[in-house]
């Protein structure tokens, strides 16, 4: 996979491929296809809304990487999780910089077990940190956290669909130190608009400023849906679409672990 300053076309399809998996996982109560050369580290849990634990991705790793993914919105508390859009400090990265109550609750539910498996990985190897749409956003915040306080050779982020996630103090802190960030996004996707760039909170009249993080990546795909229009597997299609060959490859070790349009 690359690693460089400029997105990557087959490293963007893979990792798609890789958040594919993700829902696999919930779905299957664990159970899911790692992709051929890698193995499983760990499951990574976190708490959405109701404190309950819920399976939000993994840890991969082969003998060119380390791969950290999360799934995005399924259950029903993932969804209130979602909408809970006021903003507190996203302690791990110091003072100044805020971000998504609901995203910071569930990455911060799950902060121990993602480092304590990446101590489990050789530091010396790239790390891939890769979401889709709320699992874009906890993978936002898993980078940075990351790029402040792991030394790690090499990091590299890749998101799908993901909503705005900080404050614009939060967004300097983490263009400055995440080196390597790609947010993929498609132009008719509704979810990388929330939440809005001023959001007032119903309950107290407060109002948040919301920024995207570097990098975008602009993507242009309709599917027929607002929800077609979001889907990994539409991502997924759509890079596919200009490397045909590469991601029937990518597909066929193990057969049928890629994304379904």
């Amino acid at each position: 996979m690359n690693n460089g300053s400029t997105a990557d076309l087959r490293t963007a399809i893979f990792l798609a491929a890789v958040c594919g998996q993700t829902y696999v996982q919930y779905d299957n109560d664990g159970l899911f296809l790692v992709p051929e050369t890698y193995r499983l580290v760990g499951p990574v849990g976190a708490s959405s809304y109701d404190g309950k634990e819920e399976l939000f991705g993994f840890v991969l790793e082969s003998d060119r990487g380390v791969i950290l993914a999360f799934r995005g919105t399924i259950s029903p508390t993932d969804w209130i999780t979602d909408m809970i859009a006021q903003q507190v400090a996203f302690k791990p990265i110091g003072k100044g910089c805020l971000a998504h109550r609901g995203f910071t609750d569930v990455y911060m539910s799950a902060r121990d077990t993602i480092f304590r498996l990446l101590k489990e990985t050789p530091a010396e190897k790239p790390l891939f940190v890769t979401g889709h749409s709320l699992g874009g956003a906890l993978a936002t915040l898993a980078s940075v956290d990351i790029a402040v306080n792991r030394k790690t050779a090499s990091l590299i982020t890749y998101t799908y669909g993901s909503p705005r996630v900080g404050d614009p103090g939060f967004v300097r802190r983490y263009n400055a130190a995440v080196p390597v960030s790609f947010r993929v996004q498609n132009e008719f996707d509704v979810v990388p608009h929330l939440p809005p760039l001023v959001y007032t909170s119903p309950k107290t009249d407060k109002t948040y400023y919301y920024l995207h993080v570097k990098e975008e990546v602009k993507r242009s795909f309709r599917n027929g849906s607002v929800g077609l229009n979001h889907v990994i597997g539409s991502y997924f299609a759509d890079l596919a679409s200009e490397a045909p060959g590469f991601a029937t490859a990518v597909c066929s070790a193990p057969p049928g672990w890629c994304p379904i349009n």
